[in-house]
């Protein structure tokens, strides 16, 4: 009797019957989407989700407090809905008797100037980026692989757009694609501009590729062939790599402007790149952000197609679980390293000064005294919102830069057992390829990835991982690098990467000499534990105002460290800290110290072999 009771007061959602998504982007550039849901039900109350975990965010990030104006009828007539006081992404509505559906219309206020990722901003006057979890709402517990949407959307006038999403018919500024699950819309976003270009990546090849610039001005969308080249060039170094492209098409969404959040995010057949507007015609801009395309088109192998069983749920409301992203986020950090090189988007000399950056930085990390690199990942959905201020004392998400480096270590040690007759390229292909198609998802476990790597090459690939990952480790990965033929050193010149990255990031970074990174207004981003500056009782967050009695410039502190080297004479240094200003005396006689790499003679250089095109192009 209970059970006939529940069926009968539970609105049931047709499965056959698409939900209709229409969403009006027209005030897009006042940061405001307006969206039309139709939902096939019948009467009794019905639980409608909203995102909350989005994929590749690795956390609950869906930014339910930004949809707004939510009204919901059925037939004409106005249905009541509250909000479940528990799980607050669900709604409950009271779907009439005798319905067949229920409409909901309701509005999106996309965010101004804000970090984040796609909760982030992402518009602007002559821009908007659409990430269909910020307007969708679907029945809960349905799998999202089984929620049908029909979804349309319409751009401001003139405006041009690209998607990975398949259309059935265009008018105007308007497009409706192809019915698709909720799951591929969710993972298919649309950019669009009023200053857009599409570039074809590879010309009468299939699957085809395409580059989608959308920016701020005409300016930065005129891409130096140059640069086109070596996106080809990106192309044919995964196929490769991986033996195999597990979608119909890929496409690159490079929203360019100095007002949204600056990230990307990994999809299946496309990926939101997200970059200052200058970064593809500055050559400056372009050195830092060069692997960003590299490193989120791996993932639609590394992430997408094969994921790890933590990570992929079945809906968007259920916990990710994080442990194997330093498989996950670790491995395309280092794919991404290998291919920027290999695509000729960097040179050798910058890739090694990324890997020395990498390695001096983690290893100076107090975090890593007590916190193994596994609880990085497992805390992953924390500490993407962590702050800044400390962040060597509690680690951030190392499991990127630190992952790499082992997975480095991993790529150099199946070199050095084969004589050079498998890699990691072996690995990926093994691993990563198969048979090409459209997008599908294959879950993994700890167990399949070293059982996969065992049959590359034989080894203790479990207690590899085990020390260095499950363990507590003192010291950064050096080994990686020293058995490439490298050794990690310290020099008194600034490294010519390190000195473009702080000009374009506006940023200081004296952590290998006083221990002191810092904002380019003197402003403290961190101090490292047990460091000059450290010991002299200096503060994140405080701010530096004079260096030996002068004003504080980034010039001026650095000419202090450099006259510092062999004196016994303490730096000043005048900091201001709420409504207080007081000396610190750092005692530190070591001169200016920035991370290389340097040739180790005595060993074969496999590191430079890693980077070597494949492709032939």
């Amino acid at each position: 009797m209970t059970r006939f009771l529940f069926l009968a007061f539970t609105s049931v959602v047709f499965a056959q019957t698409p939900m209709r998504l229409q969403v009006d982007a027209t005030d897009a550039p006042r940061r405001i989407l307006h969206a039309q849901l139709s939902i096939p039900a019948t009467g009794g109350p019905l639980r409608l989700a909203y995102p909350k975990w989005i994929p590749g965010e690795h956390a609950p990030t869906g930014p339910v407090t930004d949809l707004v104006n939510l009204r919901i009828t059925s037939a004409g007539k106005q249905v009541g809905w509250r909000r479940d006081p528990i799980e607050m992404y669900t709604i409950i509505v009271d779907v009439p008797a005798g319905a067949t559906s229920i409409d909901l219309a309701y509005d999106f206020i996309a965010p101004p100037e804000t970090g984040g990722f796609s909760s982030g901003s992402s518009t602007t006057t002559e821009l908007a980026l659409l990430s269909w979890n910020q307007v969708l709402l679907y029945p809960e517990g349905k799998k999202t692989d089984e929620v049908q949407v029909q979804a349309s959307l319409k751009v401001p006038k003139g405006w041009k757009y690209g998607t990975a999403l398949k259309i059935e018919r265009e008018s105007g500024d308007s497009v409706e694609f192809k019915p698709a699950s909720a799951t591929a819309l969710v993972d298919s976003p649309v950019i669009s501009g009023r200053y857009f270009t599409t570039f074809d990546l590879s010309p009468g090849g299939t699957p085809p590729h395409y580059l989608h610039v959308s920016a701020d001005s005409r300016e930065a969308t005129l891409l130096p062939d140059s640069l086109v080249a070596s996106y080809r060039k990106l192309v044919a170094e995964t196929g490769v790599l991986f033996g195999a492209r597990h979608y119909g098409s890929y496409h690159f969404l490079l929203t360019l402007s100095d007002h949204v959040a600056h990230f990307g995010l990994e999809h299946h057949e496309s990926s939101d790149n997200r970059l200052p507007e200058a970064s593809q015609t500055d050559p400056d801009a372009l050195r830092v952000s060069a692997g960003l395309l590299p490193h989120e088109m791996s993932h639609s192998w590394n992430g997408k197609y094969r994921r790890p069983a933590g990570l992929a749920t079945t809906d968007y409301q259920q916990p990710m679980q994080g442990e194997l992203l330093w498989v996950y986020e670790g491995l395309t950090q280092y794919l991404g390293n290998i291919l920027t090189p290999r695509s000729g988007l960097i040179t050798a000399n910058d890739f090694r000064q990324i890997v020395a950056t990498d390695i001096a930085q983690l290893d100076l990390s107090s975090g890593r005294q007590w916190r193994p690199l596994a609880d990085t990942a497992v805390a992953a959905q924390l500490l993407y919102a962590a702050r800044g201020d400390q962040e060597n004392l509690r680690r951030g998400t190392d499991f990127y830069p630190e992952g790499a480096l082992i997975w480095l270590e991993a790529d150099v040690r199946i070199r050095q057992m084969s004589s050079g007759k498998k890699t990691l390229d072996d690995f990926c292909r093994a691993f990563h390829g198969g048979k090409s198609g459209g997008p599908e998802v294959k879950t993994y476990t700890l167990d399949d990835v070293i059982a996969s790597l065992g049959q590359v090459h034989a080894y203790n690939w479990r207690k590899f991982f085990n020390d260095r990952i499950y363990q507590v480790a003192s010291r950064a990965p050096l080994a990686a690098v020293e058995l490439a033929g490298w050794k990690l050193v310290f020099k008194e010149a600034i490294p010519d990467r390190q000195k473009t990255f702080e000009e374009q990031r506006k940023s200081v970074d004296v952590r290998f000499s006083l221990g002191l990174n810092l904002k380019e207004d003197g402003t403290i981003s961190d101090v490292i534990s047990g460091s000059p500056a450290g010991k002299a009782g200096l503060s994140a967050s405080a701010k530096l105002i004079a260096v030996n009695g002068r004003k504080y410039t980034a010039k001026v502190l650095r000419s202090a460290i450099k006259a510092s080297k062999g004196s016994i004479e303490p730096i000043e240094l005048l900091v201001s800290d709420g409504e207080y200003f007081t000396t610190h005396r750092v005692v530190y006689s070591g001169g200016e110290r920035y991370p290389y790499l340097e040739r180790d003679e005595a060993k074969t250089d496999v590191l430079s072999e890693i980077i070597r095109s494949r492709s032939g192009l």
